[in-house]
């Protein structure tokens, strides 16, 4: 495969990573659960190690990939990545397009099949499909296939808003063909919000009835492939998307009876992998909430808030990301579980930041969709987060409408600044009142972190090996702190008693029992522990606080390791409301 091939496929990544929390918004169909944006991330991520083989790729993404959209899209690439050379690329997409179309038991108008189907069409067009030539002619036709999708379906027309999967898949092939095309330097692309002006915000109107049951994925292997396991596959659930691939199928399908569904499936065959959302709960919470902040928050997903809580708060997380093995997700879609699995297994784990292009078209895409975007970015000597969005702001904001906080907090000191602000910012009228509040909790939230064992620090190349293993044979337990100018030892305890014994010190020198004070509790693998021996301890300590558990941020999970908790707070939550 070519090179800028590679190169392409990773920009369309790294578009849909930008535009993914819209693709949540407005994803209404065929239930509105809020998890396109969220499930084409997790889907196309393995796109971005492009280290390997074409089929170990595109097996990759068959069991990355999650949701209707999900499955479709990975369907669709599994055709796309056998082109070798940018003159095959019609007909790779003409067999991406028929495996989508083949994988869906009962296919309708006005989805991301009507995207792929539009792409083929006008390439087919042409005698010999030429990109340089028409690119530009594509990516209309794409735009009309996409706005055409609200005239489709009766449940998009009732929102407002066009099919959140064929947007998902126009951003992604503009990403790829304007690459391919040597039309994607830098930021040449026209936003998304003015593409489709007027169809990306659900009606005040639109009401989605509660569904009970699951939107399940799984992996399921026959000890004898035959035609017939399409079937038995397609009879258990609604939108179905079976998908055959050399000794195992790809299911993803809705059931309003998971148990009963499962166990069917374990009467047919080997179930390899199984997971599950609750569409009750994700449509429960699919609304954001209304736009009434006078500044809108963007942070970094380092700072210990989940997907959940950024939905909930109407916050932007930009990712890093988390490679365990071969596996390699945005860290929010990363479950926690899993990825501290493989660190005591041995497995080999790191963290990356996005690229430059990507943390790029996130600034974009903030600022096209709100007036004024408060960006309080995790401190600029863990990352260069800090300086490209300086960078980016110099070059891209005349109107000063993006503000850049260097907080110099990580971890949960960050999550604590942007969730005191966020909340602060729900009940204010003018954007300045809020920065000044931000910059404020900057100075006065504290934290500290409380490391199990210091080989993964080691790993990670911020330890000598021979200093972690003297320090774990030791039993030493580091406490550090997460500062502008880096994390500062501040202790060296020896056992967990100890640790929570140091942490209720810095309490109590920090505010007095009948504080309102605002706590934040983080876990890695220990959340039994924490919510058993920590939390409820100072719950008796501190009857007035607010005390939240949270998991730890898994960029600090990697570097950390687990056993590692953490501790965060802010001294007293009523001095903050009043600044």
């Amino acid at each position: 495969m070519e090179s800028k091939i590679k190169d392409a496929l990773i920009t369309g990544v790294e578009r849909v990573a930008a535009w993914s929390d819209l693709l949540d918004d407005i994803n209404v169909f065929p239930v509105a659960d809020g998890d396109t944006g969220r499930n084409l991330m997790t889907s196309l991520a393995p796109l971005r190690e492009f280290d390997m083989d074409r089929e170990k790729m595109i097996r990759r993404l068959l069991f990355s990939a999650r949701g209707n959209s999900g499955n479709i899209a990975t369907l669709f690439l599994s055709g796309l990545l056998t082109a070798r050379s940018v003159q095959e690329i019609p007909a790779a997409s003409r067999l991406g397009r028929d495996r989508a179309w083949q994988a869906v038991t009962d296919p309708v108008a006005g989805t991301m099949l009507d995207v792929v189907d539009t792409l083929v069409q006008t390439m087919e067009k042409h005698t010999a499909w030429d990109l340089k030539r028409d690119t530009l002619e594509t990516l209309h036709n794409l735009e009309g296939a996409v706005r055409a999708t609200n005239g489709l379906l009766p449940r998009l027309k009732q929102a407002g808003v066009v099919d959140s999967g064929a947007l998902g898949m126009f951003i992604f092939l503009e990403g790829f063909l304007k690459t391919l095309g040597g039309m994607a330097e830098h930021e040449r692309f026209k936003p998304v919000t003015e593409i489709f002006r007027g169809l990306l915000r659900v009606s005040p109107s639109f009401r989605e009835n509660r569904e009970e049951g699951y939107c399940i994925d799984m992996i399921v292997r026959f000890d004898e492939m035959s035609d017939n396991h399409l079937q038995s596959l397609s009879e258990h659930g609604d939108s179905v998307v079976v998908i055959p691939h050399d000794d195992f199928f790809k299911v993803h399908l809705h059931t309003s009876d998971r148990d009963e569904t499962k166990q069917k499936i374990e009467s047919l065959c080997r179930l390899v992998h199984w997971s599950e959302d609750d569409l009750n709960r994700q449509i429960g919470r699919f609304r954001r909430p209304p736009g009434s902040s006078p500044v809108h928050i963007m942070t970094d997903a380092a700072g210990s808030i989940t997907r959940e809580d950024s939905r909930a708060m109407g916050v932007t997380l930009l990712d890093s990301y988390i490679t365990a093995g071969d596996r390699c997700l945005p860290e929010t879609l990363f479950v926690p579980s899993e990825l501290y699995k493989y660190m005591r297994g041995g497995v080999k784990v790191s963290s990356s930041q996005a690229s430059v292009f990507e943390r790029r078209q996130y600034y974009e895409s903030v600022l096209n969709q709100h007036e004024r975007v408060l960006y309080l970015c995790v401190g600029s000597y863990y990352t260069g987060n800090y300086e490209v969005a300086m960078k980016w702001k110099r070059e891209n904001d005349p109107d000063n409408r993006f503000t850049v906080i260097d907080t110099g907090a990580a971890s949960g000191r960050l999550g604590m600044i942007v969730m005191a602000t966020a909340r602060y910012a729900a009940a204010r009228d003018g954007a300045e009142t809020v920065i000044a509040f931000a910059r404020g909790a900057v100075e006065l939230c504290e934290e500290y972190v409380f490391l199990d064992k210091l080989h993964y620090l080691a790993a990670g190349g911020r330890l000598s090996r021979s200093s972690a293993f003297f320090g774990d044979l030791l039993h030493m337990k580091p406490v550090i702190t997460p500062l502008s100018e880096g994390a500062k030892k501040v202790a060296v305890l020896r056992s967990r008693s100890d640790q929570l014994q140091f942490a209720l010190e810095r309490l109590e020198k920090a505010f007095s029992p009948d504080s309102r004070a605002f706590i934040l509790l983080q876990y890695t693998d220990n959340r039994s522990w924490v919510n058993t021996e920590v939390l409820q301890k100072i719950q008796g300590l501190y009857p007035s606080a607010e005390i939240k558990l949270q998991p730890l941020s898994l960029t600090s999970g990697v570097h950390m390791g687990p056993g590692t908790w953490a501790i965060a707070f802010i001294p007293d939550n009523t001095t903050l409301a009043d600044p």
